[in-house]
């Protein structure tokens, strides 16, 4: 495994691949996310080979890409974009940047639990066939905070072993989004960790918690960076994770306000990154 950065969630803007190569091998970051729809405009352009130069130059990995398409809204949105997503899975594909992910809101106010588990599968198993073809994995991102869920009408899937269910029935390339924030707001756990194999996590998201606050009155929005505040056991995890054979990207998404509040871009790369690297230093 790996210390990768996704700009985006850490608020730092790039607005084409030089950028996101630069801050990546600027800031000490082993692999970057990409913009699916950039790389295949490049890669039509310039050709594949000319892309996969521009990383392996800065010596950055192509970490993941977030899923491209509205499958929550309407079959119309749906279906544009499923029709688009070819060929976006074959330049992700060509530059060798085969992990896909996106998150599943823990409720629904419009679907019962059954309804629900359907919908989900009707609108991920064309999804996950599409990047398959490609020979992409699919990583659903589970939402443990039981404050989020309490908002609204029907429960749904909020923990590891339940999300692993829903995956089995979409497709044998699905697997999880982990997030190491969702698994403790789920009451996971590090030992339920290692029981998983390594093909059932296809990308990691890293984070901490503010202290005093039961487990059941956190707030989705209030985290903190890795390993800022001991709430949660990140070395304990990276520890499960390494002990599985995971090999994939680690990516810190600490919705964290102070992150947001930092006078400039360069600033919050140098948190991020030596928040990345202290964690990465409880690792045996």
């Amino acid at each position: 495994m790996y210390i990768a950065l996704n700009p985006g969630v850490i608020g730092v803007r790039v607005s084409n691949l030089a950028e996101r190569l630069a801050a990546a091998k600027d800031y000490g970051f082993a692999g970057v996310d990409i913009d699916t729809s950039e790389i295949a405009d490049l890669v039509e352009s310039h050709g594949a080979e000319w892309v996969r130069e521009q990383f392996e130059g800065a010596d950055i990995i192509a970490s993941g890409w977030g899923l491209p398409v509205d499958w929550r809204g309407s079959d119309e949105n749906w279906k544009a974009d499923l029709a688009k997503l070819p060929r976006l899975a074959k330049a992700a594909a060509e530059i060798g940047c085969y992990r896909c992910a996106t998150w599943v809101m823990p409720a629904s106010n419009d679907r019962a639990l059954e309804e629900n588990i359907q919908f989900h599968i009707d609108r991920f198993k064309p999804i996950a066939e599409i990047l398959g073809e490609h020979g992409h994995r699919l990583g659903l991102e589970f939402i443990g905070p039981k404050t989020l869920r309490d908002q609204f009408k029907h429960p749904f899937i909020y923990t590891m072993a339940d999300m692993l269910e829903l995956g089995a029935k979409i497709g044998g390339n699905v697997g999880l989004l982990l997030d190491v924030w969702h698994l403790y707001t789920s009451h996971g756990s590090n030992e339920d960790v290692e029981k998983l194999n390594e093909t059932d996590v296809v990308y990691v998201h890293v984070n901490d918690g503010p202290l005093g606050i039961p487990v059941d009155e956190q707030q989705d929005g209030v985290r903190g960076m890795p390993g800022e505040t001991g709430l949660i056991d990140i070395g304990g995890f990276l520890n499960a994770l390494k002990k599985i054979g995971y090999s994939g990207p680690v990516v810190a998404e600490p919705f964290k306000k102070e992150l947001a509040d930092l006078p400039s871009d360069a600033a919050r790369l140098e948190l991020t990154a030596a928040s990345m690297q202290k964690i990465f230093g409880m690792v045996s």
